[in-house]
């Protein structure tokens, strides 16, 4: 099954909703992959922790099957981690998956 890893790192709140999201969702709606994982890390966990329309469309990703993790740091950070979590996200550290998405040669796309 190949695997596409999106990297969301920022605060652009137009990003999610005229690519991020749309692709994401499009990707498992379509089949062009067989898992979609998108990964809130920098910024992006602060606007995605305080915007409520950016938190509606986490969790339009998330029931379209769209996994989403966050990186526990910057979550602790910028205090989202309780809101992150109660959305569905999954809210580790993301410095060894990261390494390992890559060292596996899975798809990564960054925004």
């Amino acid at each position: 099954m190949d695997k596409l890893n999106i990297l969301w790192t920022t605060d652009n709140k137009d990003t999610i909703f005229n690519m991020l999201s749309m692709y994401a969702i499009n990707s498992i709606r379509k089949n062009w992959y067989g898992q979609v994982n998108v990964i809130i890390w920098g910024a992006s966990v602060k606007l995605a922790g305080y915007d409520t329309q950016v938190q509606t469309e986490i969790m339009e990703m998330l029931h379209a099957g769209v996994t989403i993790e966050a990186c526990k740091d910057c979550c602790d950070n910028f205090g989202a981690t309780e809101t992150l979590t109660k959305l569905g996200v999954t809210v580790r550290y993301m410095g060894e998956p990261m390494t390992s998405y890559i060292k596996k040669e899975e798809y990564l796309i960054t925004v």
